[in-house]
């Protein structure tokens, strides 16, 4: 992908499978940024806006730590929502069959990437 189609997040290897999340931010709608997570589940990379379906408040009450003891279910440090860590949905607690707004990232030349829509 060209590079200007391509935001770098982070290097592959800052991303653990069931680890920490990288946090990084967006631009929103309204001007107003966007809390985001990397993260690496059974080997490949998954991005999400870091914002629960429930009440909108960020899933990680420590910095990029979004999954379980179990490392099988992302999880709202505030109500427990879970959430299934390879397309976002809701599997558990108030926000059931709800699912985490996605974003498109690849992993290239050891690097991860959110593809970005022209302007």
């Amino acid at each position: 992908m060209a590079a200007d189609t391509a935001r770098l997040i982070c290097a592959s290897t800052d991303l653990q499978d069931s680890g920490r999340a990288v946090r990084f931010t967006l631009d929103g709608a309204d001007g107003k940024p966007l809390s985001a997570l990397a993260l690496r589940y059974q080997g490949r990379v998954y991005g999400y806006i870091n914002a629960c379906r429930h009440i909108p408040i960020e899933l990680d009450l420590q910095d990029g730590n979004v999954f379980d003891l179990s490392g099988q279910y992302l999880v709202c440090s505030m109500h427990g929502a879970l959430y299934l860590p390879n397309n976002g949905r809701c599997v558990g607690g108030p926000c059931r069959g709800h699912s985490l707004q996605a974003l498109p990232l690849h992993e290239a030349d050891g690097q991860v990437w959110l593809n970005v829509m022209p302007a």
